[in-house]
């Protein structure tokens, strides 16, 4: 492998590691706030010690996920210097909006909450939760503003071989990004959803005192929480692919292992080719006729365009080169995506009727599904990362700048081994930690507090 490829492994490893924790932080920001909103208003002890005890799960969460992305920013200038000159002043203000006011308002404010148990007024202490998940939130919007730009570069001008911004409107308010920040938040609160759900349904094994009135609450919360937001999920990514249809057809057409132009376009169910990063054709395809038209275009024929014209299209746009993804791995994050989400929206519906009228049927059902299911939302939001950065090679930035003309001239194959062979050990260290923090804070579930505790002015900072 030459450097720019090792730098690619680099940074998909890190990234990927890194998004683990992303949605995790967001979601669990705000079911935190939730939590702690329904015991200010009900005045109910339950609700003060499940705040505590997800607040918990959610500050661990938190450090680790600051930890790993730090690596990131450093990334754009050691291995990508050639991509950081060129699309500095665009990719720049996002990311520096984002460090200065989203994560300084996250961060700080996360902090106030912490050790404000005992100082601030219940109203203002209860603000600062609030404003942390919504510190969170802005967070996620300008990067993937950042990203949504290098998917589809508008509100810029080429001026002396660089891309400067004319119009940063454009850049934070482009279809694109909306739609991409919508499916993300959605995802994180699924994410952050099934994990609550896993917890309770770990603590409520053969329980019947005080925390199974506790984790039952915290369970059906989250179980109305993942169903609704996994439907906002599924109904985003429908406009996504519209959109991709336009802006980045090669994607759409790899997603799908379209070949050819047709109209109407049938959508595939299960195509298998050979073992190629791109097969010319597919072996088996079970495809739903006028499928793909109908989600992608809206009409009964629209025409999508296939992945030979594309190709063809692009050869002669852009140059020699090829310009189609690899198919297979497209093809599959986009279904195991899919899968994932029309899953978790059953489990979510079926869970929520069974469990109407607090009538718990089935515990033990209950907590072995919601363990399997624990792990599917990291599954999807890894999928569905692949399916975004990978389906535009082999472009970093769409149409502009090429992946493999992008990385630092300068850094060798023995200096990426030798980084990425460290991030790899550290990381490994780092999940060793959280898992051991988390797993211990389950265990020893939520804290009882005193009878004279319970008011809030009164609590104690939070302790691990």
């Amino acid at each position: 492998m030459d450097a720019p490829v090792l730098d690619r492994w680099q940074f998909g490893v890190t990234i990927v590691y890194h998004f683990l924790f992303v949605p995790l932080t967001i979601g669990m920001a705000w079911f935190v706030a939730g939590m702690q909103t329904a015991w200010h208003r009900t005045g109910k002890e339950h609700y003060l010690r499940m705040t505590r005890f997800f607040g918990k799960l959610f500050l661990i969460n938190f450090a680790i996920g600051v930890v790993t992305g730090i690596v990131q920013e450093f990334q754009f200038g050691m291995n990508w210097s050639m991509y950081s000159r060129f699309v500095g002043s665009v990719f720049g203000a996002p990311l520096a909006i984002e460090a200065l006011v989203a994560f300084f308002l996250e961060s700080t404010f996360l902090g106030v909450w912490i050790f404000g148990w005992d100082r601030l007024s219940p109203r203002l202490h209860l603000a600062m939760i609030w404003i942390v998940a919504a510190g969170s939130t802005a967070s996620a919007y300008f990067i993937l503003a950042a990203n949504s730009w290098m998917q589809h570069p508008v509100g810029y001008a080429i001026k002396d071989g660089r891309a400067e911004m004319n119009s940063l409107g454009e850049v934070l308010l482009q279809p694109l990004q909306i739609t991409h920040f919508l499916h993300t938040i959605g995802a994180s609160l699924v994410t952050a959803g099934l994990l609550v759900i896993a917890v309770s349904a770990y603590r409520l094994r053969g329980r019947e005192d005080g925390d199974a009135t506790l984790f039952r609450s915290a369970a059906r919360g989250a179980l109305w929480a993942t169903a609704v937001a996994v439907v906002v999920v599924i109904g985003v990514g429908h406009y996504q692919a519209q959109i991709l249809v336009k802006e980045q057809p090669m994607k759409m057409a790899a997603a799908e292992a379209l070949y050819e132009t047709k109209a109407p376009a049938p959508l595939s169910l299960l195509a298998i080719g050979p073992w190629e990063k791109r097969p010319e054709r597919s072996e088996v395809d079970i495809a739903v006729p006028h499928g793909l038209s109908v989600l992608a275009t809206g009409e009964w024929n629209g025409e999508i365009q296939g992945i030979n014209d594309i190709e063809r299209e692009y050869q002669r746009r852009y140059g020699p080169g090829e310009y189609t993804p690899i198919v297979g791995a497209i093809y599959w994050s986009w279904r195991v995506m899919l899968a994932i989400g029309f899953l978790v929206l059953l489990f979510s519906v079926a869970w929520l009727w069974f469990t109407r009228r607090r009538r718990w049927r089935w515990p033990r059902l209950f907590a072995w599904t919601a363990y399997a299911f624990l792990g599917l939302p990291f599954l999807a939001n890894t999928a569905g990362w692949i399916l975004t950065e990978m389906g535009r090679q082999p472009w970093i930035v769409q149409g502009l700048l090429r992946t493999h003309d992008a990385a630092s001239p300068r850094v060798g194959e023995s200096q990426v081994i030798a980084t990425l062979t460290g991030f790899a050990a550290l990381y490994g260290v780092l999940a060793a930690i959280m898992g051991w923090l988390m797993l211990r804070t389950i265990r020893n579930g939520p804290e009882r507090p005193a009878p004279e505790l319970t008011r809030q002015d009164a609590l104690p900072p939070m302790v691990y």
